[in-house]
């Protein structure tokens, strides 16, 4: 496994599209800190907020899983679909001819990733938003142990993204299509699918459980639900937890059995 995981960090820093996806996340989610801490502070006085104070500090800082999850996604796939692409699969299997071992190690590779992309953009959303909030809203927060917690659960969320993105990419190996498959299902199936089971009681409970809303439930905080009009109905955390460790197993085992297991010439 040690060869594996050094073989695997060697092929990512030979790359240099890991640190520019980083950039990006980071650029991406200081706007979208500063843009909606700025929503909340200079809301009219007369208009009332669905959310405020402690509340409102938290939604934003966890706005790193609603809108910054889609980065740790496509980067752990490509740590799969990149190899196919460029052909590079067989001298991979050549180095290291046990294919469990091979998407173990890549899974691995992805949870230090993922934590890297976590610290930068929590980071970078703070960076922008806390001092919005400190100088007109009700305060940033940052040292409120909820908040923290907030903040260290968006890491870990990150990182397990990540973990589900490789998983994926063992399932669906061609580049554009994992790719475009991620960003339509994060950009708009889940979303659409929140909002609809959501507007059904029969059915609201079930919505809880889709990726993003279970990444919402871990960190305990889910901005767009509140403002939407009302508390968002959230797993609790530990449940959270064990629904998208279940993804990233299910994942990795169909790409197991099916990618991983074809004849790679």
């Amino acid at each position: 496994m040690r060869f594996a995981l050094v073989a695997e960090y060697r092929k990512l820093v030979s790359t240099r599209l890991w640190w520019l996806l980083l950039i990006v996340l980071a650029a991406y989610l200081a706007f979208i800190g500063g843009v909606m801490a700025a929503s909340i502070v200079l809301a009219p006085a007369d208009q009332a907020l669905p959310v405020a104070g402690e509340q409102a500090a938290a939604g934003v800082y966890g706005l790193v899983n609603a809108i910054g999850y889609v980065f740790p996604l496509v980067i752990g796939s490509l740590l799969v679909t990149s190899e196919f692409r460029h052909r590079t699969i067989t001298e991979s299997l050549l180095v290291e001819p046990r294919r469990g071992v091979l998407l173990a190690g890549k899974l691995l590779l992805a949870v230090p990733l993922g934590l890297l992309y976590g610290v930068v953009g929590t980071a970078a959303l703070a960076g922008t938003a806390g001092p919005l909030l400190a100088w007109r809203g009700d305060g940033a927060y940052l040292t409120d142990p909820d908040v923290l917690a907030v903040l260290g659960l968006g890491v870990v969320v990150t990182a397990l993204w990540a973990v589900i993105g490789v998983a994926f990419g063992a399932v669906v190996p061609n580049q554009v299509a994992a790719i475009v498959g991620l960003l339509a299902f994060t950009q708009f199936v889940e979303p659409v699918a929140r909002l609809a089971l959501g507007a059904f009681e029969a059915t609201a409970s079930v919505g809880r459980f889709l990726p993003g809303a279970a990444a919402d439930g871990l960190i305990g905080v889910s901005l767009l639900g509140e403002m939407g009009g009302g508390s968002a109905d959230l797993l609790p955390r530990w449940a959270a937890l064990l629904v998208l460790v279940g993804y990233a197993a299910v994942l990795a085992l169909v790409g197991r059995l099916t990618t991983l297991r074809r004849d790679i010439g």
